[in-house]
């Protein structure tokens, strides 16, 4: 199958899968930029694919909403065929299958995350080009870059669900701090043998960063907390 897509949207992005002990926890920023312009800042980058298979989406937002599509699709199709939910495994094979066949016109790098009854928790990094790696963790979008040495500290086996997504929602505002593609709010899914639930943590609540403003309502607050007087005429 072939796709060419026009997509002006890049979404300068960071985005996160880890596994606990029990599920995953997805999460990412939710800025959508089209080169300096903010396109969108509230874009929701998590999207759903199964009752139990979520993706998180980076890079040209246009490429990655379509795969998606397509990928629901045929997921809806191969669960009715079966009678049972897809696996995770099927589902980033699926996404591997689409971004491998048209490499030379998606620009997406993908994070597959979900739970089923026969491996629990898994996710799968799906980066530019169509590999598909199981990962116990996987980061993707601009803003990973100012995250690996951070995970390679942070990360550990068998976390509990709170301690993975606490270091989920840390890395993400880390990567806000740093990476001026990421931004907005940080959007958060926990996928376990329970079901799923969505969190969101505003962006004037996130922890802020080394020399890291406050957040302001306004350029004219700023103006005014930080300028001198305006002359008078």
């Amino acid at each position: 199958m072939d796709l060419n897509l026009d997509a002006p949207h890049s979404m300068g992005t960071t985005i996160i899968g880890v596994t606990y002990n029990g599920g995953v926890v997805l999460g990412a920023d939710s800025r959508t930029s089209t080169g300096m312009y903010v396109a969108n800042r509230a874009s929701d980058k998590i999207t759903q694919l199964t009752d139990n298979v979520y993706v998180c989406r980076s890079g040209s937002a246009a490429d990655s909403q379509v795969v998606s599509d397509y990928v629901r699709y045929f997921l809806h199709q191969h669960t009715i065929q079966l009678g049972q939910p897809a696996t995770v495994k099927v589902s980033a094979n699926l996404i591997r299958m689409l971004a491998y066949n048209n490499k030379n016109m998606l620009q997406t790098g993908l994070i597959v995350g979900g739970w089923d009854k026969y491996e629990g928790g898994k996710i799968y990094g799906i980066p530019l080009g169509g590999t598909v790696v199981e990962q116990p963790f996987a980061i993707g979008g601009s803003g990973s870059s100012y995250l690996y040495g951070f995970f390679d500290q942070a990360w550990k086996e068998n976390m509990t669900k709170e301690e993975a997504e606490q270091l989920v929602v840390k890395a993400v505002s880390l990567a806000i701090a740093r990476d001026g593609a990421s931004g907005g709010v940080v959007r958060t899914v926990i996928i376990n043998s329970e079901g799923v639930t969505r969190n969101f943590y505003p962006g004037d609540k996130l922890q802020l960063w080394h020399e890291e403003l406050e957040p302001q309502n306004s350029l004219l607050d700023i103006l005014n907390a930080t300028g001198p007087e305006p002359m008078a005429m």
